[in-house]
């Protein structure tokens, strides 16, 4: 008798290879068959008219923080994901000394949009060094595996204190610290090293992350280090605005550690080729042996604005700031008066439209009602803009009008990147580039402005069923960068394919009844903690080491995840 086993499935099993019908059996938390299974199993799932996939890897999360309280890791395990890598772009918890914890906390907060209450009420600082942060989140309950990587804000900070924080250079002695540091963290099982370059990413104060101007000596000298141990991944984000020493820079970090290395790509409007000269350097790195990929996401990156957000377009107007502190439904009575909304939509607000502020106030072109279902490739026909044009009335009233539906519940999507042209194909294109793999989702971060936890959904229903306004993708490809290629980027070979041996983390999926809801808002972190969360239709079951630890999204209860070392 087999633990588990799953009937009549069409199994599309991660390795690309067309989707056939099989069953597939379970012991001991690995897959034991794929094909005819005649043995009867302890538990049994019929599969027949769902698809069934290895469990969705997700190598971009920001958990740092949750994974010490939360073990179900949600919005993520809403969609099939089970495993979780958290330290990117640079911010985390460790190391960290007990007086830097608030510190800390205020870098995640504003590089991360995670509510600083929640964090200080929420973890359990069991840590100072990174092995012992290792050891804190692997005798947690967990649902699901998690991998942790070093952030270089929390490194920087842990060795050069205040001088961190003041961007001054790291010295020599400075850099083989952390290099040390990295060292040990990957030898005790750290997947890797993260860095931020971005001026995007600033703390809770509006300083810069601790990263912004490391010099080539501090980030040779740590990836050298990390190198020496033959183990780890290398993870960043940055501007390229002074495009060839920057990557010139970056890619040195792969040239002398030997090791993989991944970085965010996305098209701003502002700077609408810089993506294209990033991927076609790491295209000529990757010639040459240079194990580099762009990491990509599913969808435009994007905000959402509403009167629950962290955003919305009247974030200028004084006369919005009579209300801002007020209830929703307060909110809701006045903006429903029709002097109060006169005044709103008429007050004449200075602010720069090159700035990003200025950009997501004023791109009247690029906010969309959000739907539910969601509409990820909605057409510029339906923008704000062109609705106030057919209607000869002020972009504030129909943006107004939106967020009133619901009772005031009404969300705008805006598509910061990825969506200049109105569609999804500059994406697409970087999607079946191959030198790409799927990443950004930044699950667990940005509470207040977007719940992209969800792009595992986005990617099967929109890329390979729905998508209208453009070329589909094929399922087993899209499947097959989710698990089998998700889990090598990150040094994980023992998952992701199902096939005898492997680990028996599994979805079963509905996929003809597969959907994803709109965003809403709720306060369920500690402290009342507010964020934004995504639900989906058609999870049947999701097994993580060969136990079912999900239908249909919620939890059984099952707890056989497990921290990840290298």
């Amino acid at each position: 008798m087999h633990d588990l086993v799953i009937r009549n499935g069409l199994v599309v099993d991660g390795s690309g290879a067309p989707a056939r019908e099989a069953d597939l059996a379970v012991d001991d938390g690995r897959v034991t068959s794929v094909g005819s299974v005649s043995a009867t199993g302890r538990e049994e799932i019929d599969a027949r008219g769902k698809i069934v996939t290895p469990g969705f890897v997700d190598v971009h999360t920001h958990y740092d923080g949750q994974v010490t309280w939360d073990p179900y890791l949600q919005p993520s395990t809403f969609h099939g994901v089970t495993t979780a890598v958290m330290g990117n772009c640079g911010v985390g918890f460790a190391p960290c000394a007990p007086e830097r914890r608030d510190w800390l906390i205020s870098l995640m907060e504003g590089v991360e949009d995670i509510p600083g209450t929640a964090l200080a009420e929420g973890i359990d600082w069991r840590w100072e060094s990174f092995p012992e942060f290792l050891d804190a989140v692997g005798s947690s309950p967990l649902a699901i595996d998690v991998g942790l990587q070093v952030p270089h804000g929390a490194l920087r900070a842990y060795v050069m204190g205040e001088r961190a924080a003041r961007l001054e250079p790291a010295t020599e002695a400075d850099t083989a610290r952390m290099g040390q540091l990295v060292g040990e963290a990957v030898e005790a099982g750290a997947l890797g090293f993260s860095t931020s370059r971005t001026y995007k990413h600033k703390d809770s104060r509006g300083n810069h992350t601790p990263s912004f101007k490391a010099e080539e000596q501090e980030l040779h000298g740590i990836a050298r280090a990390m190198g020496k141990t033959g183990k780890g991944v290398l993870q960043l984000i940055a501007d390229f605005f002074d495009f060839d020493p920057e990557f010139a820079m970056i890619r040195g970090m792969v040239e002398v550690s030997g090791r993989p290395l991944s970085l965010t790509i996305e098209q701003d409007d502002r700077f609408p080729e810089i993506w294209r000269r990033v991927l076609s350097g790491i295209e000529e790195a990757a010639s040459r042996g240079l194990p580099m990929r762009g990491q990509v996401p599913a969808r435009a990156t994007s905000v959402l604005m509403g009167l629950e957000a962290t955003l919305n377009p009247f974030l200028f107007h004084s006369t919005y700031r009579e209300i801002a502190a007020k209830s929703l439904n307060d909110k809701v009575v006045a903006l429903r008066d029709p002097s109060f909304r006169d005044r709103l939509c008429n007050e004449v607000v200075a602010i720069d439209p090159e700035s990003l502020p200025g950009f997501l106030m004023t791109s009247f072109h690029k906010m969309f009602a959000m739907t539910d279902p969601p509409n990820y490739e909605p057409s510029p026909s339906d923008s704000v803009a062109a609705r106030a044009q057919a209607k000869g009335c002020s972009p504030y009233e129909v943006i107004v009008d939106l967020l009133l539906r619901d009772e005031g519940r009404g969300l705008i999507y805006f598509p910061l990147m990825n969506y200049l042209e109105g569609d999804l194909e500059i994406v697409r294109s970087m999607l079946t580039h191959e030198n790409t793999a799927f990443g950004l989702g930044d699950a667990g971060a940005h509470c207040g402005v977007l719940c992209d936890a969800s792009f595992p959904t986005t990617w099967l229903t929109h890329w390979t069923r729905d998508r209208s306004r453009g070329e589909k993708l094929p399922l087993e490809w899209v499947v097959r960068k989710m698990t089998r290629d998700s889990a090598a980027l990150v040094g994980l070979d023992d998952r992701g394919v199902l096939s005898p041996g492997m680990k028996a983390d599994i979805n079963v999926i509905d996929y003809d009844r597969l959907r994803l809801y709109a965003p809403t808002m709720v306060n369920d972190l500690p402290a009342g903690g507010r964020r934004f969360i995504q639900r989906a239709d058609g999870y049947v079951a999701s097994i993580v080491d060969g136990a079912v630890a999900f239908r249909e999204g919620e939890p059984t209860g099952e707890l056989r995840g497990r921290l990840v070392r290298s």
